[in-house]
């Protein structure tokens, strides 16, 4: 923590030094994913975490929500499933012949969509107003969503059998998109060892609160972003643009779609929220370096000349970044 940090950063920031540890306690490594729901949680953005199956993907969310001491709900989704299922419907009432309104799993502060790639296009739909606007429309009346109101949705790789992939509309919505790998060799023991020891079942205390959530927004909100890290921000994401204008002619025909203005925005709130958790009251270009991959790999489309080479946007980015200069 720096000396110079506010003695306020540091009492918020020690609330998700305390949400970290919590959850910790349950799910055995994956600091990466963990901290990028954090980041999340405290610059107000969605965060959509791919990998296979049995990485506890959907634990780690549950643990979260359970750290904070809110409201929770987990939408399971499936195939067949219809908006209403999401977000509520109207019921009719013959005795007194009126209509009210049921509303869904999506009336609550953290929202755990879980396999959300499994839903058709219907049901991703019924979700855009909810995550952009952060409020729903049923039956021709409008209900906003309580503060703090955030999707952590969970999905499987799109070469897996029964998914869909999500509309960019959709995708674009997330502030970070996180790729979970597996677990390190050691890290996969103390799995083993806890299971065998029965230590399966841990119990988690509420460490946070909604409005000390909201409370550390607004420390987020004030952390100084110089003009040369907003540049370089923007100089990235321009990049993705027009790769040649930016100096990169050997990715001259390999990007279909760029990262829209949405990735500026969410990387320098994301930049914001990491410096936070590091303990300063001021974002580096290493904090944008370092976030730059989660919140552009789901915003950068490649063509099929790229895919063609066995190129992906991952790889396309982290050119990017190699070769802009950093100020």
């Amino acid at each position: 923590m720096n000396e110079g940090a506010p003695a306020q950063l540091e009492e918020h920031a020690q609330v998700f030094r305390d949400l970290m540890n919590e959850v910790g306690k349950v799910v055995v490594g994956q600091e990466e994913m963990i901290s990028r729901l954090l980041i999340g949680v405290l610059a107000g953005g969605h965060v959509l975490l791919e990998g296979v199956p049995g990485l506890a993907k959907t634990l780690t969310v549950q643990t979260l929500a359970t750290a904070i001491d809110t409201k929770f709900s987990r939408i399971q989704f499936t195939p067949d499933m219809l908006p209403a299922d999401v977000i509520g419907t109207e019921i009719f009432n013959p005795k007194e012949g009126t209509y009210s309104v049921k509303q869904g799993p999506i009336f609550s502060n953290l929202v755990l969509a879980d396999e959300i790639n499994r839903a058709p296009a219907k049901v991703q739909a019924a979700l855009l107003e909810a995550m952009q606007e952060r409020q729903v429309t049923i039956g021709g009346t409008t209900f906003p969503f309580e503060e703090p109101f955030l999707v952590l949705a969970t999905q499987n790789p799109i070469e897996q059998e029964g998914t869909y992939p999500l509309p960019e509309a959709q995708i674009d919505r997330f502030m970070l998109k996180v790729v979970v790998g597996y677990p390190t060799k050691d890290e996969e023991r103390k799995i083993v060892d806890r299971m065998a020891a029965g230590n399966s079942e841990i119990k988690v205390s509420p460490v946070a609160t909604p409005d000390q959530i909201l409370a550390a927004r607004k420390i987020v909100n004030e952390v100084f972003v110089d003009e040369k890290v907003k540049a370089y921000v923007v100089d990235l994401v321009h990049a993705t643009r027009d790769a040649k204008a930016a100096g990169f002619s050997d990715l001259e025909g390999m990007i279909e779609m760029g990262a829209s203005p949405r990735a500026s925005l969410f990387l320098t709130k994301a930049a914001k929220a990491h410096a936070f958790l590091q303990g300063r009251n001021y974002a580096t270009p290493h904090d944008v370096k370092n976030l730059a991959l989660d919140v552009m790999r789901h915003r950068v489309v490649v063509t099929y000349e790229a895919e063609a080479q066995g190129k992906t946007s991952e790889d396309i980015i982290e050119r990017i970044l190699a070769g802009v200069l950093v100020p």
